[in-house]
C-alpha cells in the first residue's frame, strides 16, 4: 500500500483509481499490481491556487449571453479553447488576447497549493517521477518552475495539441517516460479535462475536489472519500 501524505487543502477530496474501460472494476485492476512509476499533474487548481476568475474570462471573450446559452447547455462546464476553435482567425486572435490578459493577471498572483512541495519531496524520495499537463501557456509553466524551484518533465502546455480531455498529452508523458499508462496517476481538479483525460489513457486518475461541489455525484461517479486528515493510500 502506497501512502501518500497530503496537507489538508490537498485532500479533501480522494478518488480511487478510475479506470479506462468501465468493465474494469477496481479490484481486478487493484490485483494487477501495477507499480506506481509516475504522477502526472494538473497546474492550475491543483499545483497552484486557483487565481483565475474564468466565469469573468468566458463572458469576456463570448460575452453575456452567449456566455449563459453555452452554460445553460453545457452546464458541466464549457470547453473555451474548443469553442474559439470554430472562429474565424480575426475573432480567435481577439480571444486568445483575451484570455492571454487574464493568465497575465494570474502569474502576478500565482501561489502553490498546500501541501504540493511536502507531496513532491514524497516523490522524490521513492523515485517517482512527476510530470505536469495544462490548458495554460508554457510562459506560465515556466513561471511556476522558477518561482517555487519543482521541476515537471515533461512538462506539457498548451502548445501541445490536442490539449486535454484529449488523451494525447498523457500518452505522450507515458512514452517518453517508457512506462505504461495503468503505471501511471493522474491528478487534477477537473472532472471533465483531468479525470477523463487520464481515464481516456488508461490510467490511473485522482480528483481533487476542495469544495465538496461534488460529492452528491460520488455513487455514480465510483468515487470513494476519506477523511481529509487521512493519509490517501492507493494500492498497486
Amino acid at each position: 500500500m502506497l501512502q501518500i501524505p497530503l496537507s489538508r487543502s490537498f485532500c479533501v477530496f480522494r478518488a480511487r483509481p478510475l479506470m479506462a474501460h468501465s468493465s474494469m472494476s477496481s479490484c481486478s485492476r487493484s490485483q494487477e499490481k501495477a507499480r506506481l512509476r509516475g504522477v502526472v499533474f494538473d497546474m492550475d487548481g491543483t499545483l497552484t491556487v486557483p487565481v483565475i476568475d474564468f466565469a469573468a474570462m468566458y463572458k469576456s471573450v463570448l460575452g453575456e449571453e452567449e456566455y449563459k446559452a453555452m452554460r445553460a447547455r453545457s452546464p458541466s462546464g464549457i470547453d473555451i479553447l474548443q469553442h474559439i476553435e470554430t472562429w474565424s482567425s480575426e475573432k480567435q486572435q481577439k480571444a486568445y488576447e483575451i484570455i492571454a490578459d487574464f493568465e497575465r493577471q494570474g502569474l502576478d498572483r500565482l501561489q502553490i497549493m498546500p501541501g504540493a512541495i511536502e507531496l513532491c519531496g514524497f516523490l522524490n524520495s521513492k523515485k517517482i517521477r512527476r510530470g505536469l499537463i495544462t490548458r495554460n501557456v508554457k510562459e506560465a509553466v515556466d513561471l511556476f518552475h522558477l518561482r517555487f524551484g519543482m521541476e515537471f518533465t515533461p512538462a506539457i502546455s498548451r502548445e501541445f495539441r490536442p490539449y486535454k480531455p484529449d488523451p494525447a498529452p498523457l500518452l505522450h508523458i507515458c512514452s517518453t517516460w517508457d512506462v505504461q499508462p495503468n503505471e501511471v496517476i493522474m491528478i487534477g481538479d477537473s472532472l471533465k479535462d483531468d479525470v477523463t483525460c487520464g481515464r481516456r489513457a488508461g490510467a490511473f486518475t485522482c480528483l481533487l475536489d476542495e469544495k465538496g461541489s461534488l460529492k452528491p455525484r460520488k455513487r455514480r461517479l465510483g468515487i470513494s472519500w476519506q477523511s481529509p486528515t487521512k493519509s490517501c493510500g492507493t494500492k498497486f
